[in-house]
Parts: structure tokens; C-alpha cells; sequence
């Protein structure tokens, strides 16, 4: 038998097979990862810059085709009003609350639309509440950025203990609207690009679009596997038939006499 398995020809069977099985099994994972590459958020269109007051309104859920849509703003800012945002990193993907504790601080200044509405502004990010940038610009601004969803007061692992005055730990539209009674404010907030002065910039990402999973992917990758089992299933039934041919062939009348 082990003669018969290390024939030239049952070599080349084997060599061949284990080359199919090889290609067999990359095709379907290359597959598979088209079939879970679909599924990850793809990059939008990216429009040019608008108001904000067209993609924001007071009391208003915001659309979810506005979220990281570039915007424009003029007013002024209302100093009076500013907070830090605590425990945040310059990035709005990254992690904050307690994960993020004492990495450093977003500035968070409202601005007064013409229409004596306001919007929050992220102006940028500090290391220190004491760091100079966070004075804010006098007179009349002009700000570009981009827009974000307000965020949950859940969405961080919050502090327990109570914060300095002018501190929060989230942008989040209800709780600046108990901070800043009597003004109306808009829904969701301006992250702005560039940053106003020596502030850092925190990071945000264009629009994105939930992927939608390609499910003949999958099925070509299911095939590719049930291809590679077959060739399996066809190496042993050629190497069971050479076995026995060998076989029968070494136990025949003829072999026996000559033997």
C-alpha cells in the first residue's frame, strides 16, 4: 500500500490536491472578507458647506443625513457661557468619562446666531483648564466645522463626585439647555475646522453611510469550501481505487504463478 501511495502518480495527485485545497480555502476567505468588509460603514458624499440653521433647528430631532455634515456659523460668542468639557480627548471617536480621566478638555462656547439662537461650538481642545486658549475671540466670528448628534448623558462613564462650576462631562442638548435657561438652544453641536486660536484641533470624521451586507459573498465563499471538499472527497476515492487496483493486481492468478 505504501508503495502504491508513493507512486510518481499518486505524488502528482497529492501535490495537486493539496495546491487546490490551498487555493480552495484562500478563494473562500477572500470572499468571506468581502462579505464582512461590506457590512463596515462606507464614506458618504461629502457636500460643500452649509448654514447650520438649515440642518439644526430649535427643539428638533436632527436628521440623520445632517450628522457630520460640514457647516458655517456667524455670530458672536457668549463668553458667559463657555464650559469644559471634561475628560476628553482631541477626538470626538475617542472615548470619554473615566477612560479618558484627566487627558484634557474640550471648549465648548455658544454661539449667538443673527437669530438670537444659539448653537454650541467646539472650539477645540486643551490640556489644562488654565491653558490661555481657552479666552474667548471677541466681536463678530465666522465659524466652519463640522455638525454632531447631541450626546446622551450616558454615553460616558461619568464622574461620581461633583464638578467645578463651568465643567460637563457631555455635549448634550437638554443638559445645556437647564445650563443656559432662557435661551433657545439648537439641537446637536459644531465641531469646529479649523480651531479658534492656539486651541487644538479634536478630530472629526466626514459622513459615513451604514454598509449593507453583500450576501452572495458569503454564498461564494460557502461554495468555495464545498469545492475544496469535494477535491478531498475525489483524492480519496482515486487513491482507494489505485490501493485496490494495486491490490487485485499483486493477488491475481497470474501474479501468483509468477511469483
Amino acid at each position: 500500500m505504501l508503495r502504491t501511495l508513493l507512486s510518481p502518480r499518486m505524488l502528482g495527485l497529492h501535490l495537486l490536491t493539496i495546491g487546490v485545497l490551498v487555493a480552495f480555502i484562500l478563494l473562500g476567505r477572500w470572499q468571506l472578507g468581502v462579505f464582512q468588509d461590506s457590512g463596515k460603514p462606507q464614506s458618504a458624499t461629502d457636500p460643500g458647506p452649509v448654514a447650520v440653521a438649515t440642518l439644526t433647528q430649535v427643539g428638533a430631532q436632527m436628521e440623520s443625513d445632517a450628522v457630520a455634515r460640514k457647516v458655517t456659523a456667524e455670530g458672536s460668542y457668549d463668553a458667559s457661557r463657555q464650559l469644559l468639557v471634561i475628560d476628553r480627548r482631541p477626538s470626538v471617536e475617542a472615548p470619554g468619562g473615566n477612560v479618558a480621566r484627566g487627558e484634557g478638555y474640550w471648549v465648548l462656547t455658544p454661539l449667538r446666531l443673527d437669530d438670537g439662537t444659539l448653537i454650541p461650538v467646539v472650539r477645540g481642545w486643551v490640556a489644562t483648564a488654565t491653558d490661555p486658549g481657552v479666552a474667548v475671540p471677541e466681536g463678530r466670528a465666522t465659524v466652519t466645522g463640522r455638525l454632531r448628534p447631541p450626546q446622551g448623558t450616558d454615553s460616558v462613564q461619568r464622574r461620581t463626585e461633583a464638578l467645578p462650576e463651568g465643567q460637563v462631562q457631555t455635549v448634550s442638548t437638554g443638559e445645556l439647555i437647564n445650563l443656559w435657561i432662557g435661551e433657545k438652544v439648537r439641537n446637536g453641536f459644531v465641531v469646529a475646522q479649523p480651531p479658534s486660536g492656539s486651541l487644538t484641533q479634536v478630530e472629526v470624521a466626514p459622513p459615513v453611510v451604514g454598509g449593507t451586507l453583500t450576501w452572495r459573498n458569503l454564498a461564494y465563499a460557502a461554495n468555495w469550501w464545498i469545492f475544496a471538499g469535494f477535491a478531498v472527497f475525489m483524492w480519496f476515492h482515486f487513491v482507494r481505487d489505485g490501493v485496490r487496483a494495486d491490490r487485485d493486481r499483486r493477488t491475481s492468478p497470474e501474479m501468483v504463478l509468477e511469483g
